[in-house]
């Protein structure tokens, strides 16, 4: 079976960080402009030639998103763009617009083009005709099952390049060709903009009574109508090393660091797991559940993901309360705060390429060497004992129910 590049977001240089120190093989991101996610942090043109230069001297590649569909008066500013990105060494562009495609096969030859899942590419011919086109890779439709994966791999040139989401949000229209966002709120969809309103809980007007709304209930608690599943594939990664599939990507340009940095390490570890013929450890399986997501499913692949109707609220029951800079051989850390917690709190550490474990908070010390009880200050640095040495940008979290409750 092929081993699978694993291509995780990177929505700022935070985010890009911990991707690549976590164990992705390549990194997507987006400039300030043409990209999909425009509420990301995104990268400036001075941030972007520092963002490449981390990943490659990592080893990861970058792939940029130019896959917004741009009208014709904003073309003008694409070819310094993509002039920009092929200098700074991206490895990859991902389109939509057939004349962005052509425009980056001209200003950015250094840079593969990958079509992006907004094509809506979902079968063979059509991946093809990519390909003959100059195209390197196709992100197929996320409506695809498994077979019909297997059916493209094995009807297209094997140079062509196959990639599909396995984790992450998805979308209740058709590879995110919507216009209700445009509709409700004149935020485009197709433009990076999305207010995501089939995630609001919607209620019934009756026409001559105007000012009263009735709710659309499913059970006592209403319905979301709209409110789409999170894909989680984890368990299935051999299915997908099965029908051939050469990259499996993580949704998430929008989502925290902590969500890049467990959702990468976990699927690093069960990746590698799967190649090698080792048993899976659970505790990656697990990790998944370790950051805020709605309720999952398998996607499309194994038939329809079916809907969560009771609400479209997030799953929070981790909280991150510190990073690690820097740490000594003999487990003595300097952290970073990022939520108060106290000595004597229970707490865990996972890092990169590192097993969670368990541990009591011990009496700490700010900077100066000050015995410190509890650090209050955000991003102060402290330092604190641990059990063990631990790489850095390791994350100190505890428990805690953070979900919305019903009112």
């Amino acid at each position: 079976m092929r081993i699978p590049e694993l291509l995780a977001p990177a929505g700022d240089m935070e985010r890009l960080k911990m991707s690549v120190l976590y164990g992705a093989d390549a990194v997507y991101l987006a400039g300030t402009s043409f990209g999909m996610r425009s509420f990301a942090g995104n990268f400036s043109p001075e941030e972007l030639p520092e963002a490449v230069r981390f990943a490659h001297d990592h080893g990861v590649k970058v792939h940029v998103t130019v896959n917004t569909m741009p009208r014709g008066n904003e073309l003008g500013g694409l070819p310094a763009h993509l002039e920009l990105l092929n200098e700074v060494g991206v490895d990859a562009l991902i389109v939509a617009d057939l004349g962005v495609f052509r425009m980056a096969e001209k200003y950015a030859p250094h840079c593969e083009r990958h079509m992006s899942t907004q094509v809506s590419i979902a079968n063979a011919n059509c991946a093809t005709a990519w390909y003959e086109l100059g195209a390197k890779r196709v992100v197929l439709a996320r409506e695809l099952n498994l077979e019909e994966i297997a059916a493209i791999r094995q009807n297209t040139p094997k140079e062509l390049e196959i990639e599909t989401f396995a984790h992450g949000a998805m979308c209740v229209s058709y590879s995110g060709r919507c216009l209700l966002s445009n509709y409700m709120t004149g935020r485009d969809s197709n433009r990076g903009a999305c207010a995501q309103p089939c995630r609001y809980q919607y209620a019934l007007m009756e026409e001559k009574r105007p000012g009263e709304y009735f709710p659309v209930f499913e059970d006592e608690k209403g319905t979301y109508i709209m409110n789409s599943r999170d894909m989680c594939m984890i368990d299935h990664i051999d299915d997908l090393m099965r029908v051939g599939v050469d990259c499996i990507k993580i949704e998430g340009r929008a989502k925290s660091a902590y969500y890049a940095a467990i959702v990468t390490g976990a699927y690093r570890h069960v990746i590698d797991d799967v190649a090698a013929g080792r048993p899976i450890d659970p505790v990656w399986r697990d990790e998944v559940e370790h950051v805020s997501h709605r309720h999952y499913s398998t996607g499309f692949f194994y038939g329809e993901p079916g809907q969560y109707f009771a609400n479209s609220r997030y799953i929070r029951d981790w909280q991150v309360c510190a990073i690690v800079t820097d740490c000594d051989e003999n487990g003595l850390a300097t952290l970073s705060l990022r939520n108060k917690f106290s000595a004597g709190d229970e707490m865990e550490i996972v890092g990169p390429d590192l097993r969670p474990f368990a541990l009591t908070v011990p009496m700490m010390e700010d900077m100066e060497g000050k015995a410190l009880e509890q650090p209050r200050t955000p991003q102060m640095l402290f330092r604190m004992q641990l059990p063990k040495a631990v790489p850095p940008m390791s994350i100190l979290r505890h428990s805690v129910e953070l979900s919305a409750k019903d009112v």
